[in-house]
């Protein structure tokens, strides 16, 4: 995803048919000085609309009516959507069509936040029911050769694992590769869990016992 205009802010609108989680959301939103509420609306069709005509970062989206998402994306923007839909073909249908991040419509305003900067800088992120819906259904089947599931550390993660070596903040780590520092804090616990680290120290030095940080 692009990196952020308007001055650093990161343009989301919002919609639900509830006037009550609505004024949550544009809460929530607006708790962020780099957030900008660019509109709140209480239908898709007025969102449809905005998303034609202006550009968007995210929409925030609260509603268990998803068939309006399953059958037509809204636009480029990432989606997060807070739903009580669980079942993995619709999931998967949802992800296919736009969506980036999809929570309990009782999520707290953290997880909120930390599902828009994820959908921001291009990451999914899923409820633990919402994962174990999907696993459920695909974690059983017999994968192709070369596409087993691994447990080795991405290029980006190797980028950041490098960026704590040289002793630098999540600050600097996110200025220097365009993401936010939600993600960089993603990555770092990402790390940690696949070196079996419990410290940025340790995983520095596991790093380099593996070769993934020159010396």
């Amino acid at each position: 995803m692009s990196k952020r205009n308007g001055g650093g802010l990161i343009r989301i609108a919002a919609a639900t048919a509830s006037a009550v989680r609505r004024a949550g959301l544009e809460s929530i939103i607006r708790s962020q000085p780099e957030f900008r509420l660019t509109g709140s609306f209480g239908a898709l069709s007025n969102l449809r609309s905005l998303a034609r005509r202006s550009d968007l970062d995210v929409i925030v989206i609260d509603s268990d009516s998803i068939r309006d998402l399953l059958v037509e994306p809204i636009a480029d923007a990432a989606i997060v959507l807070l739903t009580g839909v669980g079942d993995a073909r619709s999931i998967s249908r949802l992800l296919r069509n736009g969506v980036r991040a999809i929570l309990s419509r009782e999520s707290d305003p953290d997880e909120v936040l930390s599902a828009i900067y994820a959908a921001y800088d291009g990451l999914v992120l899923l409820s633990v029911p919402n994962a174990e819906s999907l696993a459920a259904i695909y974690g059983d089947q017999p994968l192709e050769v070369g596409a087993a599931v691994s447990e080795e550390i991405t290029c980006r993660e190797t980028e950041v694992l490098r960026m704590l070596a040289e002793g630098r903040v999540n600050k600097d780590i996110a200025e220097r590769l365009g993401i936010s520092e939600h993600t960089v804090k993603f990555h770092i616990s990402s790390i940690l869990e696949k070196l079996g680290a419990s410290t940025r120290t340790e995983a520095v030095t596991l790093g380099i016992r593996r070769g993934l940080i020159p010396i």
